[in-house]
């Protein structure tokens, strides 16, 4: 019988300087950002894309990703309290009657994140033009596969988005939410599926007929990530929003459904669009 209890009680704050906080979810975007701009100039070189582009594009990707993550975990999650903080959408703080708090922005929903990330790639390759929308995607699509493994982390620093009670002795116990109880480490499965999705799709992109089926590495990331997403909800607790009025599936899982199928159906597409060629 396995018996592992980790007990969790971490300062989520990283760096304290006064009243400004840097938390460790903040230092693992920077990370989550840091390691997807090497990764991409290593790969405009290795394809001949003269890496001026870059700059701009790492602006829109952190643009595209904040406001997209943000106003998905408004919109999708937490309506019912934004809706009457409407300040907090935008400003990095928590108001109330003792005044302000800087928390950084961490209410962030990664299926918001995508949508962001879609539409400023769509206004970057509109802007620079030096290849196919569905060009970039593949390659942005491994990075920020990557990505995802440190962010996840962030998330365990900070002892949120957790994991259903295991009802064993299996599991981590995190203190600062006031647990005596075990708890599935999700974020720590979420983190290792997305590493093992890097990895196909960093190798997959390694062979030159898969590379060039345009359309087929950011399908396979949509079906594979959010399949990863898709299994994880079943052990992560509720995080609210319109699912838990439905029933059945989470939040997650519904709009992780729609994905899931728009990755298949682009490498089908890609696939079959090769083989014609």
């Amino acid at each position: 019988m396995l018996a592992f209890k980790f007990l969790w009680a971490p300062d989520p704050v990283a760096i304290s300087l006064g009243s400004f906080n840097v938390y460790y979810y903040s230092l693992m975007f920077v990370v989550a950002f840091a390691s997807g701009l090497y990764l991409m100039k290593s790969m405009f070189k290795k394809e001949g894309v003269s890496v001026e582009y870059l700059d701009p594009l790492l602006i829109y990707m952190v643009v595209g990703t904040l406001i997209g993550a943000r106003l998905g975990e408004v919109f999708f999650y937490n309506w019912d309290y934004f809706q009457n903080n409407l300040l907090e959408i935008i400003l990095p703080f928590k108001i109330s009657e003792d005044g302000w708090e800087f928390v950084g922005f961490r209410g962030l929903a990664s299926h918001g994140a995508f949508v962001g990330i879609s539409i400023a790639l769509y206004l970057y390759i509109k802007k620079f033009k030096f290849a196919s929308l569905l060009w970039l995607l593949d390659r942005v699509a491994i990075t920020v596969a990557f990505g995802g493994v440190f962010i996840r982390i962030g998330n365990f620093f900070n002892s949120e988005i957790v994991g259903k009670y295991t009802a064993s002795n299996y599991g981590v116990v995190f203190k600062n939410n006031g647990d005596s109880l075990p708890r599935h480490p999700v974020q720590l499965y979420e983190s290792l599926g997305y590493l093992i999705v890097f990895f196909i799709l960093y190798y997959s992109y390694k062979n030159v007929k898969i590379r060039t089926q345009q359309g087929y590495l950011i399908g396979l990331f949509f079906a594979l990530l959010f399949s990863v997403r898709f299994l994880a909800e079943f052990v992560k607790e509720s995080q609210g929003g319109f699912g838990d009025q439905l029933g059945t599936l989470s939040t997650g899982q519904w709009l992780s459904i729609p994905l899931i199928l728009l990755g298949i159906t682009l490498v089908l597409y890609s696939s079959r669009k090769k083989s014609k060629a």
